[in-house]
């Protein structure tokens, strides 16, 4: 059983054990002994005590965790002992000892921070030149250009990494942003050099140690290989990364714009915004709505972005626990009210209402024809208007604002006696029948009976407060047997498709004929023209028509006569190409070919 003590290191605390604490307060003192009258010492000793406390924080799992001998060790020599680096290595050419170690301990993975020596703004693209490997002029121009022509992409990206990426403030993290072990010797030539020396002898040290591995045949084939593959594999993750940097990057920029124009639009009542009105049932401005959506889906993409940057970043600073926590607890508590005004919403077009009125009209003279026209409004302006599928929002004379449809269609009927009659229904939904039908009945709909006239509106209103919940109206107008019909040229768009006809015309066919009531119940035609005596040709020249007597087809090309005829008699081809005379004849004594040729 050991003590253990609480020690400050570079302003962290740690819990050592006795014995460890004994060999780290021993391999520090020697230390400041070795770089005593040294000029920069202070400043030597203090990152050296830094780059100790980085190593002892990495092999910590938790807080509370005790450092024992074992992790000084490592620490040690990691760091290295103050004379293997007494050589003074400008005078011998031979690698010093620390040099001697394994590759896994003298080199080491590029960090991202940044450059606040070469900085022009926040020392992004400075770092981003060790870290990558290309020039910072040419970085800088990437963002600009990305700012330009990327709709701002370039600023936003710069922005992130500028919060994100930490600074080089230590002689340690500076030497991480090259790649270079931090560890005593590199630490005091950093100092006593300076930054731009050390970078440079690096990459020649780096630069030497392949040409010695190359020289040396220590990589095998299959060694070699596995670095391709290895180096293609970080590649393809580089790119996924870039991938959800961008992806992530334009979501949240889409949303962020989205939230603060509908948002800011709707707090100072922007015309046409007022739409929304319209569809919501569930009271809840769209400013709250857009600032819920924005969490919901933002989030998610916020940590594809913080994702991305983690695999493009290997020393990317981590938001904590506690902000990753309060993202999700946000997230859930959005994502869940959503899908409660969803259901809401969906809940107040469950079920149908609707209102009936029936009115009777006697007509005294029923031989003259019937007329039914289809008035349009006048009382509305309907330059004014904003529209949402088939429903708009308009203002009365006196400026209020209504809803506005032409979701009004009719249906002629037989009546059962001599009276005529106007059945009309409206119909709108409602999250019970209840309301369905208090919904319904709101509905505003006229229309007027003028001797043998009648005039239908082919529109229907209602307040605004009642909601879009699929308004409509349906008419059916009963006439009795053998009272004739005429449709006004308005009222095409309004005929419904139930009224029987003993022609296969459509709306706009029907509404250019007279008809009368039958016994049956279906509309007979008074003027239509004799269907037996109909012709059609597809153009003026009437290469293809069609008669009483059949099909006729002239062909009349450059080089080609002929025609085809389709009768009751049968089929009868006459082709004359060239001088090449074919006749072909199918009746019902059989089939008769004949081919002449003139040449």
């Amino acid at each position: 059983m050991n003590k253990t003590v609480n020690i400050n290191l570079a302003n962290s605390l740690f819990h050592i054990d006795d014995t460890a604490y004994d060999k780290l307060r021993r391999y520090l003192e020697s230390i400041k002994r070795s770089f005593s009258g040294t000029a920069g010492s202070d400043e030597i000793i203090a990152d050296i005590e830094a780059r100790i406390a980085e190593l002892f924080l990495e092999k910590m799992e938790n807080e509370r965790q005790v450092i024992t001998q074992k992790e000084v060790d490592e620490v040690i020599a990691v760091m290295g002992q103050p004379e293997d680096y007494m050589i003074d290595e400008d005078i011998f050419e031979d690698e010093p000892k620390a040099s001697q170690r394994t590759t896994s301990q003298s080199s080491r993975v590029k960090k991202l921070y940044r450059d606040m020596e070469q900085k022009y703004i926040g020392g992004v693209c400075a770092g981003l030149e060790y870290y990558l490997g290309f020039d910072a002029l040419w970085i800088r121009i990437l963002f600009v250009v990305l700012a330009i022509f990327g709709s701002g992409f370039g600023l936003i990206a710069y922005i992130i990494l500028w919060i994100l990426v930490p600074e080089a403030n230590s002689t340690a993290q500076k030497l991480d942003m090259t790649g270079k072990p931090v560890n005593i010797s590199n630490i005091e030539r950093k100092v006593k050099e300076g930054f731009d020396d050390v970078a440079d002898k690096v990459k020649s040290v780096d630069y030497e140690k392949v040409g010695n591995q190359v020289k040396s045949g220590s990589k095998t084939f299959f060694d070699t290989i596995g670095d391709i593959f290895m180096f293609l594999f970080k590649v393809f993750g580089k790119f996924i990364g870039i991938l959800l940097i961008l992806i992530g990057a334009a979501t949240l920029i889409a949303l962020f714009v989205g939230l603060f124009t509908v948002g800011v639009i709707d707090v100072v009542h922007f015309p046409g915004v007022d739409l929304y009105d319209i569809v919501n049932t569930t009271g809840v401005p769209v400013w709250v709505v857009s600032l819920l959506t924005f969490f919901a889906v933002g989030i998610p993409f916020f940590f594809l972005l913080y994702l991305g940057l983690k695999i493009l970043v290997n020393n990317l600073k981590s938001i904590g626990n506690i902000a990753k926590f309060s993202l999700l607890g946000l997230w859930l508590v959005c994502l869940g009210i959503l899908i409660a005004l969803g259901i809401r919403q969906a809940a107040a077009h469950a079920f149908t209402g609707t209102t009936t009125i029936n009115k009777e009209f006697y007509v005294a003279d029923t031989e003259n024809v019937l007329t039914l026209k289809m008035r349009s409004t006048e009382d509305i302006d309907l330059s004014q208007r904003y529209s949402f599928n088939n429903v708009k929002m308009v203002y009365n004379e006196g400026g209020a604002a209504l809803l506005y449809s032409q979701d009004v269609r009719f249906d002629i009927k037989k009546s059962k006696d001599s009276l005529i009659a106007i059945k009309i229904r409206k119909d709108a939904d409602g999250s019970s029948f209840e309301s369905a039908k208090e919904t319904a009945t709101a509905i505003n709909y006229g229309y007027t009976v003028d001797g043998n006239e009648i005039i239908l509106d082919d529109y229907l209103t209602t307040e605004t407060k009642n909601k879009m919940r699929d308004q409509e109206v349906r008419i059916a107008v009963y006439i009795p047997e053998g009272m004739s019909i005429r449709f006004d040229e308005n009222v095409d768009r309004s005929l419904g498709w139930r009224t029987k006809t003993d022609r296969d015309y459509y709306r706009s066919d029907v509404i250019k004929y007279q008809w009368i009531m039958g016994e049956d119940g279906e509309l007979k035609c008074l003027d239509c023209p004799d269907e037996e005596e109909s012709d059609w040709s597809d153009d003026d020249s009437g290469n293809i028509s069609i008669t009483k007597d059949g099909i006729d087809i002239k062909i009349n090309d450059q080089n080609e006569e002929g025609k085809i005829i389709i009768n009751e008699d049968g089929i009868d081809i006459d082709v004359n190409d060239n001088g090449e005379s074919f006749k072909l004849k199918v009746d019902e004594n059989g089939v008769e070919i004949k081919a002449d040729d003139d040449h």
